[in-house]
């Protein structure tokens, strides 16, 4: 067997290559923590191999040798050291999430193959790895993906199907946007209309807002209560957070639709409202009311009982304030509770819930514009319209998120080309995502800590389907991950060339997990050989 260097992604801190193979078969032996049998399990289904579990004192003979070990000692609860060798595979994390990076890596080494749902173990009888001493651990807490849900409903097992995706790459939150404007997606057993009419929209525009065209089937769905609980159950066991958000107190037009009394209603007919059917940022926005608090304490209740996280994004974006400019209600409010303005307004109904969460022993997220008229005192800033609000937010001593829409938002187009679908936005390269740079160079290192992490993020107004969502999303999210978890070198000094070779590999694990990335402009062996890994080339559009 012909050794090279692995080609893993996420980039590890220590990559060591030394002589020799490890060969694991169907007399590999696994040596396991107590309680740990999900990892277990989850190499077994990787391998394809019984990996019966053996007492450390039990005598392995010529067989190799899978040990997983929990060190609590070790500098980071997410770091491991992955070695292998002749006989033996140790992985030591320093919780048991470090292990399972440890797993993750290993899958890599193992080839394209392991990443198939069913195969032949090893296509074998066995798999051969090279001999590695690995030492890793990621830069950031926050390693996330926001996947869009509102928008276009995605079915649970595309939820799940993106867990084991982000798990492969080594992200850790999974940030479910749940509602908006379009559609809202969450069973609230309390408010059972919010899911029976703001679950669904009659119709729905095709590509830009200004498009003429519409598709006139009806879309909709929602994830019951049960569907939420095994999501956030499979994500556990890939230590993936999934982070709810339910929008407030703009983007809430299926909320308004469902419940009329949750608008404004004395500036608008809300019984006429429908859940809205094309893009953009719709006007009609919650009233500022001690009813409409309520409402959402109770939707907030249910959530926190379906949802562990520590945190609970809320919003508070893109909030237009015209009704509120000409409620009287609205204006009846600032002046009794001495706001100012209607920034100050949404500043107190953003800071009602912030101190709600906080007496509940969780964090509200909001995105960066919750920091216009005062930011609640606990809240961490999800910085989308730039490095700016980020910048303010790090400075006032809060906790920040980066996902620039400059950098970051995936539904933005790969290429100028004309062939692009639906080309949105910034164009935003592989390269360019690979040279994002999370921590802005103006902070000091104190400041510079309260960058708690980066995230992608997929809106999904123009990606109707999971095949679309894979092409705006894959292989930019490859890129976005090694951002996230490795200790890379400033932008301009990054290695893109290295970067590339390695995603050559990369491209093959893909193709294993049947993702339909965009693929690259270079001619790599599966663009210039039709067929091969079922990626039919003859005929196919050009690449730009």
């Amino acid at each position: 067997m012909s050794i090279q260097e692995p080609r893993l992604i996420p980039q590890p801190r220590q990559l060591g290559l030394v002589d020799g193979i490890c060969v694991l078969d169907d007399h590999t032996t696994l040596e396991a923590p107590p309680g740990t049998h999900h990892l277990a399990q989850h190499l077994r289904d990787i391998t394809g191999l019984p990996l019966p579990v053996a007492a450390a004192d039990e005598a392995a003979g010529e067989n190799t040798r899978i040990v997983l070990r929990v060190d609590g000692a070790r500098s980071h609860p997410e770091s491991y050291r992955l070695t292998a060798g002749p006989g033996l595979v140790t992985i030591e994390g320093g919780a048991e999430a470090g292990v399972f990076w440890g797993i993750q890596t290993l899958r890599q080494l193992l080839g394209p193959e392991a990443f198939r749902k069913t195969h032949p173990a090893a296509a074998g009888p066995a798999w051969r790895i090279p001999a590695v001493a690995v030492e890793d651990e990621p830069r950031f807490a926050w390693r996330g993906f926001l996947l869009d849900v509102a928008r276009h409903f995605m079915p649970k097992d595309g939820v799940l199907r993106y867990l084991d995706l982000l798990a492969a790459h080594k992200l850790n939150v999974l940030h479910l946007h749940l509602t908006d404007d379009q559609g809202w997606r969450l069973e609230v057993r309390a408010f059972p209309r919010l899911t029976e009419v703001g679950s669904w929209r009659a119709r729905t525009k095709l590509g830009h807002r200004a498009s003429p065209l519409w598709d006139p089937r009806p879309h909709g769905g929602y994830y019951t209560q049960d569907d939420i609980r095994e999501i956030v159950a499979y994500a556990a066991e890939r230590h993936i957070t999934v982070v709810p958000e339910i929008d407030i107190p703009g983007h809430s037009q299926a909320a308004v639709a469902a419940y009329p009394e949750l608008g404004n209603t004395d500036v608008v007919d809300t019984t006429a409202l429908t859940v809205w059917d094309t893009w953009g940022i719709s006007p009609n926005v919650l009233a500022p009311t001690d009813a409409v608090l309520a409402f959402y304490e109770q939707v907030l209740t249910e959530v926190l009982e379906l949802f562990p996280s520590p945190y609970v994004h809320l919003g508070g974006d893109e909030c237009l304030k015209d009704q509120w400019r000409a409620s009287a209600t609205a204006q009846a409010r600032i002046a009794a509770e001495g706001l100012g303005d209607e920034e100050g307004l949404q500043s107190w109904f953003m800071g009602h819930f912030d101190r709600w969460l906080a007496a509940r022993g969780r964090r509200l997220v909001g995105w960066d514009e919750i920091l216009e008229g005062g930011l609640a005192a606990g809240a961490t800033v999800s910085s989308w319209r730039g490095y700016a609000g980020g910048i303010a937010a790090a400075r006032a001593g809060h906790d920040v998120v980066m996902c620039p829409e400059q950098q970051v938002y995936l539904d933005h187009r790969q290429a100028p080309g004309t062939d692009e679908p639906v080309p949105i936005g910034y164009v935003r390269t592989l390269e360019d995502v690979y040279r994002f740079e999370p921590v802005p160079p103006e902070l000091t290192e104190a400041e510079a800590a309260r960058v708690i992490g980066t995230q992608a993020n997929m809106w999904t107004e123009v990606t109707e389907n999971q095949q679309r969502v894979d092409y705006q999303t894959f292989p930019r999210l490859a890129a976005l991950a090694e951002v996230a978890w490795s200790d890379l070198p400033a932008p301009a000094e990054r290695d893109y060339a290295a970067f590339e070779r390695r995603m050559t590999g990369h491209y093959l694990r893909l193709d294993a997990l049947g993702v339909d990335y965009r693929p690259p402009s270079g001619p790599y062996p599966w663009q210039r050989r039709p067929g091969i890994l079922g990626r039919p080339i003859e005929g196919a559009p050009p690449i730009v």
